[in-house]
């Protein structure tokens, strides 16, 4: 109760519903749907009859099961499912019997003034502990004009559109003005630099300074570049994941009532997109000189998959120790590994494969035997600093429609405005990239040729900052 935990019910795949009323700006008044209900509530001054900082516990819940009659199908079908759950302190008369008929309660029907039913686990000043506590519901049946087709509209309404469009508004913004930065430094910086190095003659050619002293050692190999190539192999395996799923979503191929539909694609399409995750890290592996396609391959099969579930089956093992109904069965654990092992890396071998026998193309320009040494570079050029700014501006495109997502995570809410979400995915992939193709640049204007990891890290630093809002 003190932290707020919720019940959750599901009759005929609509799940238990709070009603709630909210007003909007205009006047308006719409009906929105909680989902669950509230174990209980914690006693204020503001609540009558309660002691402030002592649980009460909802025990009676009032089912209203709402029914649509059609010519198309005999009898009726539930269309709504609405809970709405009360704390009463139950009296009776007599001793308590085994049989709840045969029990006399002196507390029905419910009214407001009854007292709430606290919950107390040891004896407190002038207040003797919770012993025995009555569990009570009662059902009402009522007709509705909702179709069996359009019995979910009310679950997925997120209420006002405005607060979504004003994210879009505001990711917008921000892409246009990394946009303007990346058309001033293409359009004016590049160019003039560009048309000036052309007119020079070969003897002021050593005078060269900026990304010019460094173009005969940009396009050299990183350090580690086996663990880039995987995390850029496993990036594209994502990426591809999301788009899918959200493209699925968006077009009402995943619909609410299949639960764990949404989860079951998203895992499906993570082990289908193998094969482009393994054909771009080998290719990129391959453009940098590296040999070791195959433990390259099994990096980029096992790496970050591997990090991934062993930081869920440690949570698993929680869960499990809490004796909790939501932690993953053992059967589940083995279907999970044996589609990791048995399907994603065969087919990660396969695109590893035609990756690295696809040919590459020819470099622009021919790389040094001897790498240019990297001149000392000022703190605002530093990884830390780069990281802070390349990872801010992305996340404050889209940390609006993120609060929208972990609400529904975090509260056990639906979220289905998957159209606002593909615009918002979209805006960040523009405002990731921009980014990039800027902090690059300035990189390479004060001489450092390091960018590989530097063009990564920059931007994928939004990542830290989404994990620091959730």
């Amino acid at each position: 109760v003190k932290e707020d935990s919720r019940v959750q019910l599901i009759m005929d795949t609509p799940p238990a519903a709070t009603k709630m009323i909210q007003k909007l700006n205009d006047g308006q008044t719409v009906t929105l749907y909680d989902r669950g209900f509230r174990l209980g509530f914690m006693g204020s001054p503001a609540l009558p009859g309660t002691t402030p900082g002592v649980p009460y516990l909802n025990n009676h819940l009032r089912f209203v099961i709402k029914f649509h009659r059609s010519d198309a199908y005999e009898g009726a079908r539930i269309v709504g499912f609405e809970v709405e759950a009360y704390s009463v302190e139950h009296k009776y008369s007599g001793e308590w019997k085994e049989d709840p008929d045969q029990v006399t309660f002196l507390t029905v029907p419910i009214t407001p003034d009854l007292p709430p039913q606290p919950l107390i686990t040891k004896a407190e000043v002038g207040v003797p502990p919770t012993t025995h506590v009555v569990f009570t519901y009662e059902t009402t049946w009522e007709p509705s004009e909702i179709k069996w087709a359009s019995r979910w509209d009310l679950y997925l309404y997120m209420g006002d559109d405005q607060i979504h469009w004003f994210s879009i508004l505001n990711s917008l913004a921000i892409v246009l003005l990394l946009t303007g930065i990346v058309a001033m430094i293409m359009m004016r910086t590049l160019r003039r630099d560009l048309n000036r190095y052309n007119a020079e003659d070969k003897e002021e050619l050593a005078e060269e300074s900026g990304w010019k002293l460094v173009h005969a050692d940009v396009l050299r190999p990183p350090q580690n570049a086996a663990l880039l190539c995987a995390s850029i192999g496993t990036g594209i395996q994502l990426l591809g994941m999301t788009l899918i799923s959200i493209a699925c979503a968006m077009l009402g191929f995943l619909s609410p009532a299949n639960r764990g539909g949404l989860l079951t694609a998203t895992l499906l399409l993570y082990v289908l997109m193998g094969v482009p995750a393994g054909y771009v890290a080998a290719n990129c592996y391959k453009a940098m000189s590296g040999e070791a396609w195959s433990s390259l391959t099994l990096m980029t099969a096992l790496f970050y998959p591997g990090i991934a579930f062993a930081c869920f089956l440690s949570l698993n093992f929680f869960i499990w120790a809490q004796g909790s109904s939501g932690a993953i069965p053992v059967g589940t654990l083995v279907a999970l590994i044996a589609m990791w092992c048995c399907v994603s890396l065969p087919l990660v071998f396969v695109g590893s494969f035609l990756g690295y026998k696809a040919p590459l193309a020819d470099p622009p320009v021919r790389t040094n035997d001897i790498p240019r040494q990297v001149p000392e570079q000022a703190w605002y050029m530093g990884l830390p600093f780069t990281m802070m700014i390349g990872g801010i501006l992305p996340f404050g495109a889209v940390f609006i429609e993120l609060f929208f997502i972990m609400t529904s995570v975090w509260q056990q809410r639906f979220y289905y405005v998957f159209g606002f979400l593909t615009l918002v995915l979209l805006i960040l992939l523009i405002t990731c990239a921009e980014i990039s193709v800027v902090l690059c640049y300035f990189q390479l204007c004060n001489e450092d040729y390091g960018w590989w990891w530097r063009s990564l890290l920059n931007s994928g630093a939004a990542g830290l900052f989404l994990l620091w809002d959730s």
